[in-house]
């Protein structure tokens, strides 16, 4: 795996990770934020054929 994808996958993951966060803790306006970089960092997954599996959060 390149640094190029484990750093994706790695920010993918810490954003899953904080959109849980944002969601427990109620914070409306977070969870738009994470939801929007989780759907950004997704896109650039695909446009690069970095496979991610998507848990649901």
């Amino acid at each position: 795996m390149d640094a190029f994808t484990a750093g994706l996958l790695q920010r993918i993951r810490s954003t899953q990770s904080d959109l849980r966060q944002a969601r427990e803790s109620g914070d409306d306006f977070l969870v738009e934020v994470e939801q929007a970089e989780l759907e950004d960092l997704q896109r650039l997954a695909a446009e690069h054929g970095v496979p991610v599996s998507v848990p649901a959060c």
